[in-house]
């Protein structure tokens, strides 16, 4: 299950962030909470598990058609691709007028997840190919 970050989480939030070595820095991991709070374009939801525990955490931004992911973060005993097949798919239906894309960090994965779903380049509508 997805939920919206808000303060009353800061701590779970930071927790998963830091998880990741861009936000081992505190003033850095601060500056990226208040940056998703910043804007109504952006949201950070948090993941909970098939038992009910947060276990990862996921940075959106929207830009017209698409839904860029930002950052994908999971606790290291939950860090499986069945588990982040299953945090995107819950993005994807929580927003399913937008398509997913990466940033250089999360592409491969976003691709990876397009790939496992059978939506790769070729299905794509020509308008989202550029064509």
């Amino acid at each position: 299950m997805l939920l919206k970050y808000r303060s009353d989480y800061q701590k779970i939030a930071m927790d998963l962030l830091s998880l990741m070595p861009t936000f081992k820095d505190w003033d850095r991991l601060q500056h990226e909470l208040a940056w998703y709070q910043s804007g109504d374009d952006r949201t950070l939801y948090l993941w909970k598990d098939t038992y009910d525990d947060f276990a990862g955490a996921v940075g959106t931004q929207v830009q017209g058609n698409y839904l860029i992911v930002r950052l994908i973060t999971l606790m290291p005993d939950k860090d499986v691709i069945e588990n982040t097949w299953q945090l995107l798919d819950q993005l994807a239906t929580t927003l399913p007028d937008k398509r997913l894309m990466g940033t250089l960090s999360t592409a491969k994965t976003i691709a990876k997840w397009e790939y496992h779903h059978g939506q790769s380049h070729s299905n794509r509508a020509t308008a989202d190919s550029g064509q």
